[in-house]
């Protein structure tokens, strides 16, 4: 068997743009810190949007020392320990080769238990369903501030917040590479606009600095009969910190270290400005959002601008972080495959289109029913409190095994579970007032999620699989068979078997049976999907000398399996290296090496589920639902990037279990 362990051609430039890449993520400079800040925080940046209002709303607006000063400690304390402990300092040491997010982690604890792949699919699903109501909310909420200034109804706003959203959501074909650059300058204006409305607030109440004790927010819990609703609204200061670490992979842990420390600063002086501001008005009752009551009267329309920007830059990370979590589930083989696009040269740029059409229209629909941001309050915390909870649990696989932590990882696993359970617990009340139609979209991912793992399950046990050694005969005799005409030069068929020397029987069929197929060269080609994001290498193994081939290729989880590119660069070295003898034609227009072997024909078997099989009512449900599934999807042949290719597609059956077999009796 001859390994190569060398990079595949058409992946060398990207590797080449990784090495840069990382180097600079490795490097603090105001460009790096600027991307950082478009980048990672435009969920939790626009938080103070919404958080204060929703605090005030738990008591009908009615504004109390308590309320104010318990609310404010609970909400910087939660970003101290969940946001600044949890995900800046520990999650972020989680990486995978400089990649985070939920399915990174995964990829790095799996081989630990198989039972982990349950939190990684409910944390992903919960993830997704958060990504379908941030525009909403986010957008809803900057619009509302216009209606201090303006005679805006909620048909007004709602036709404005679906306008912008139409449009955000149209423009991703067209990737968001000149929209990006924006997105750090812009934020820059977000957070100083944030920082200096809170501390234009409190100088007029420096008192308000009572609330960094923690005595006043755990008071607040204890007293107030509404204590699990404040904790409720209070967690929506930390949703963003989730997304902060998927976003690990575009900036950099030390440019995330750095940039924390100034969005922090920011987001607790507003935080305080507002709770100094409603503090001068205790007892009254206040029914607009204090983020825009503590901006001066000229500066609404401007600072609405400002957050409709921030709002949609937020959206944009979310729709951006929705389009790199489904197809890292694609890749590891834990979602349908959908047709990728690539808008741009921009490394990282995936455009989905139906993961973008199905958020667009469950945004439209949540913007319809709600109408209110506050109305999406109650639907909006539910669903990330659960991600956070997968997360605390392979984090503390990752601390146990990955890094021989075991004592830390039990005190990380006590600490957090039990502030991300009091989370779910004051979210959990929010499920009859919309909390649950973010459950219902989340349990219909994780039900597609789960008839693709299972159904895959299904087939591995019962695949058969046959030793290529034992058909040395067969190959040497259909090659000899003049009377078959030639079915190709190149005849490639794609194998689940990870062992190079077996394939599955129903392809020894189609090759010797149904119609049997007489070819120069045969190619049995697996892809391996490896636990590292950028792996590109593969084996060969030589079956038969110049005659058959098995080929093992390893890539990353966000590498594209462009099989046909892939397969050609291996062939020149083949010949190069002299294992395949092959002489170009005289009469071939470039008769280089790379085309001197002819020409190929991919064959893919595509299943159907027999009548003859005999299983349970469930597998057979399952079954049947991914083959349905597949038939919506993409195609085989575009997803190993063979459609441009000679592909012949034949129909095999599935026959899962033997049915008794009735005897027939001839009769005259």
């Amino acid at each position: 068997m001859v390994r190569f362990n060398i990079k595949l051609k058409g992946d060398l430039n990207n590797d080449m743009d990784n090495n840069i890449k990382k180097n600079i993520k490795n490097k603090i400079s105001i460009a790096s810190i600027l991307v950082a800040l478009g980048i990672v925080y435009g969920d939790i940046g626009t938080s103070p949007l919404y958080v204060m209002k929703a605090i005030l709303g738990t008591s009908g607006g009615y504004i109390s020392k308590e309320l104010i000063l318990g609310g404010v400690s609970l909400v910087f304390w939660t970003l101290t320990l969940q946001t600044t402990i949890k995900y800046v300092i520990l999650t972020l040491q989680a990486d995978n080769n400089g990649e985070g997010g939920i399915f990174s982690l995964y990829t790095l604890v799996r081989k630990q238990a198989k039972w982990l792949i349950v939190p990684a699919v409910i944390g992903g699903a919960a993830l997704l369903a958060d990504g379908m109501i941030t525009p909403p909310m986010t957008v809803t909420s900057a619009i509302e501030g216009l209606s201090i200034v303006f005679p805006l109804n909620t048909s007004s706003i709602v036709i404005i917040v679906l306008s912008i959203i139409t449009v955000l959501f149209l423009l991703q074909r067209f990737g968001t590479l000149v929209i990006g650059r924006m997105f750090g300058p812009m934020m820059f204006i977000w957070f100083s606009m944030l920082a200096i409305l809170g501390f234009s607030q409190i100088i007029k109440y420096p008192q308000i600095v009572q609330a960094f004790n923690p005595y006043y927010g755990i008071s607040l819990l204890i007293s107030n009969p509404k204590g699990v609703y404040i904790i409720g609204a209070v967690f929506l200061c930390t949703t963003g910190a989730e997304a902060l670490y998927s976003d690990l992979g575009h900036c950099g842990r030390e440019n995330i270290h750095y940039t924390w420390i100034f969005v922090k600063i920011c987001l607790v002086m507003n935080y305080l400005g507002q709770g100094a501001y409603l503090m001068l008005r205790q007892g009254m009752v206040i029914q607009e959002n204090p983020f825009f009551l503590i901006m001066p009267s000229w500066f609404i329309i401007p600072g609405t601008i400002i957050a409709t920007f921030a709002a949609v830059i937020a959206s944009q990370a979310l729709i951006s972080g929705s389009f790199t979590l489904v197809a890292e589930a694609i890749k590891l083989n834990l979602f349908p495959k959908l047709q990728f696009r690539y808008p741009n040269d921009e490394k990282g740029q995936i455009y989905i289109p139906a993961v973008n059409f199905t958020l667009y229209i469950g945004c439209v629909l949540l913007v319809l029913h709600f109408k209110k941001s506050e109305h999406m309050e109650a639907a909006y915390g539910l669903s990330i409190t659960i991600t956070m909870l997968m997360t605390t649990i392979l984090l503390t696989q990752y601390l146990k095994y990955n890094k021989k932590k075991r004592v830390m990882g039990n005190i990380v696993f006590s600490i957090f579970m039990v502030l991300e359970l009091s989370f779910l617990y004051g979210n959990l009340f929010k499920f009859l007032n919309g909390g649950y139609i973010t459950v219902l979209i989340a349990g219909a991912i994780m039900f597609i999620m789960y008839i693709w793992i299972y159904g895959s399950i299904i087939k591995r046990r019962l695949n058969e699989y046959v030793d290529l050694s034992d058909y040395h005969y067969q190959f040497k005799e259909i090659k000899e068979d003049k009377e078959l005409p030639l079915y190709s030069t190149n005849l490639v068929y794609l194998t689940q078997s990870p062992n190079y020397n077996k394939i599955e029987n129903k392809i020894a069929f189609s090759i010797f049976n149904k119609q049997p197929k007489r070819a120069k060269y045969y190619w049995f080609i697996n892809v391996n999907v490896t636990d590292e994001p950028y792996t590109t290498n593969y084996r060969v193994k030589t079956i038969i000398p110049n005659e058959t081939f098995s080929i093992q290729f390893n890539l990353g989880f966000r590498v594209d399996q462009r099989i046909n590119v892939f397969l050609r660069q291996i062939i020149k070295e083949l010949v190069s290296s002299g294992e395949l003898k092959s002489t170009a034609k005289e009469y071939m227009i470039n008769n280089s090496e790379t085309c001197s072997v002819g020409d190929f024909k991919f064959v893919l078997l595509e299943e159907i589920l027999s009548n003859e099989s005999q299983i349970s009512a469930w597998d057979s449900f399952i079954i049947s639902s991914k083959l349905a599934i597949k038939k919506l999807t993409v195609s085989p042949a575009k997803w190993f990037g063979i459609d441009t290719s000679n592909v012949e597609i034949e129909k095999v059956p599935v026959v899962i279990g033997n049915r008794e077999t009735l005897k027939l009796t001839r009769i005259s």
